[in-house]
């Protein structure tokens, strides 16, 4: 016996609007907190190591990207 999706969990369209709005107003509530220099602080790399270790990955996956 096939169960109905719940209203929330449903692929609705392009994609899942009620998690895409919850998201949203997650994320406006987090800027809206002054928490994201604080956020930005703890994500920068620690050294000059870290940081080419960051861009590389990021080379690469821009990389993949683009085939």
């Amino acid at each position: 016996m096939k169960t109905q999706p719940t209203p929330d969990s449903a692929l609705q369209g392009e994609g899942n609007y009620t998690a895409a709005r919850r998201h949203r107003r997650s994320t406006e509530a987090f800027v809206k907190s002054g928490k994201v220099t604080d956020a930005a602080d703890k994500a920068a790399p620690r050294d000059d190591k870290e940081a080419q270790v960051l861009e590389d990955a990021e080379r690469v996956g821009k990389q993949k990207a683009r085939k």
